[in-house]
């Protein structure tokens, strides 16, 4: 309504997509993308691409066409591509922390309804890894299911032998006593949950390689290094989705 009752549709523009605080790029196809759907004659060019680490000031894309058309795509792309860049940029910020270690980044499923792909997608530009995408290719045992089961060993054996040998199995436990006798059932991955990074340094020599442990429950930019040096494999860390502020981008006209 704005563009249409302010600008004639004879008006052609040159727009810049500008990165406005330093920060790792993520979604810039996606956020272009939003203008070529909406007008087909729009042109777009990229000067960034995605897990580029950026300085405040940095052009990342340029736009030619209908002015109308630019503005009307304008918020769609900034949303996906300042979302997606915060959390390609948290990402980054605890990949560098970790640098060093043997442990890796990884995500987990509290993202936001729909963005899930996408959002996994921004993590792996940040330099992370990805957790299982849904209910479906990888068995998680959490602290419920164990609940229900009796132990997390008993909850290992019933896995394995529901899904067989080719599918990942992960048990959480929160309790040191329970590592060996996961690992017996079975498990391929452990998650350590809440464990203090004492606690995780004797997993990892009982482990001895034997299974993949994994870190997870609140950990934070100030205290992942200490978790890495632990020398679990594995650190999850579900607020990168959920909770990662967006990157500031923006959308400047030429003069």
């Amino acid at each position: 309504m704005t563009s249409d009752s302010t600008i004639s549709e004879e008006t052609d523009a040159t727009a810049h997509l500008i990165a406005r605080e330093d920060g790792c790029i993520a979604g810039l196809a996606v956020a272009l993308r939003c203008f070529e759907l909406l007008d087909e004659d729009v042109e777009i060019g990229a000067l960034a691409q995605d897990g580029d680490v950026v300085s405040a000031g940095t052009r990342l894309a340029t736009i030619r066409g209908d002015a109308r058309s630019i503005l009307s795509a304008e918020r769609l792309a900034l949303n996906l591509l300042g979302q997606l860049s915060g959390v390609a940029s948290a990402t980054r910020a605890l990949v560098d922390r970790v640098d060093g270690t043997r442990a890796r980044i990884i995500d987990t499923r509290k993202t936001v309804p729909l963005m899930r792909g996408l959002q996994k997608m921004a993590v792996v530009a940040g330099g992370g890894g990805n957790h299982r995408m849904g209910l479906y290719d990888q068995v998680l045992i959490k602290d419920n299911h164990i609940e229900a089961v009796g132990s997390p060993a008993e909850a290992v054996r019933r896995a394995r032998a529901h899904v067989g040998d080719d599918m990942t199995v992960e048990v959480e436990i929160e309790r040191l006593e329970d590592l060996e006798s996961v690992i017996e059932a079975g498990a391929d991955v452990v998650m350590l949950d809440n464990m203090a990074p004492d606690r995780m340094r004797q997993a990892v020599e009982q482990a001895n390689g034997r299974v993949l442990l994994e870190a997870s429950g609140g950990i934070t930019l100030e205290t992942i290094r200490a978790v890495a040096e632990s020398g679990v494999d594995l650190i999850s860390v579900g607020a990168l989705t959920h909770s990662s502020p967006s990157l500031d981008v923006a959308l400047d006209f030429e003069r």
